[in-house]
């Protein structure tokens, strides 16, 4: 037996093309899609998937912004790294008690800590989309060494596709999976090569 004919065997009896083209028209209308049960599910499948190597992203979950400021320094306490950070210009966060943090008054370059909001996250993928806007500038989120992103559990969705936002444009739009890589160097993977090195993930709600 040849290795395409052992192939073959293992696919076993060959399939009508009617059945194959009707599976083809399910999966496009959706209806082989599984829609999770709620909320839970969501945040269980999304988490799963920033663990993945390929995402290689850290999380944490609190109930309020009111605990942002703890867990942001419970991260970096963790990671050895130095207490401070820089805050997007968000009311959200500017009226949070920050002591025992630094707040920097400008945006690290390749050291550092920043934070943003993320409107959407994928279960699917374990992207995050951003938007920018006046308090929500788009290049600090590439230049830091550590990138910290609020999500709130209820933008969490299942799909890509649901994440593709509706109505006005913003002026920017772009979505982040994971931290970067590139093998150029030698063969060798190097994480952080066009981006920050490490990603973590707060959830709220």
């Amino acid at each position: 037996m040849s290795a395409r004919d052992a192939i073959l065997a293992r696919l076993g009896p060959a399939r009508a093309a009617a059945d194959l083209a009707a599976e083809a028209a399910a999966l496009l209308t959706g209806e082989e899609r599984e829609r999770p049960a709620g909320p839970e599910d969501l945040v269980a499948r999304f988490l799963t998937q920033l663990g993945q190597p390929s995402v290689a992203a850290t999380h944490a979950r609190i109930g309020s912004l009111a605990e942002l400021p703890g867990a942001v320094a419970a991260y970096l306490a963790a990671e050895g790294a130095e207490p401070a950070l820089w805050l997007p210009p968000d009311a959200r966060v500017a009226g949070l008690d920050w002591a025992g943090l630094t707040r920097l008054a400008d945006c690290p370059i390749d050291d550092g800590t920043v934070l943003a909001f993320a409107r959407a996250g994928v279960a699917e993928t374990g992207s995050l989309v951003f938007e920018t806007a006046p308090e929500a500038p788009m290049l600090p989120n590439f230049l830091a060494l550590r990138h910290i992103v609020l999500l709130e559990v209820a933008g969490l969705v299942r799909w890509l596709e649901d994440a593709v936002p509706g109505g006005a444009a913003p002026r920017a739009h772009y979505w982040v999976t994971g931290v970067s890589g590139t093998t150029d160097i030698e063969g060798t993977y190097v994480r952080g090569a066009h981006g920050p090195r490490f990603l973590h993930v707060v959830l709220v709600g």
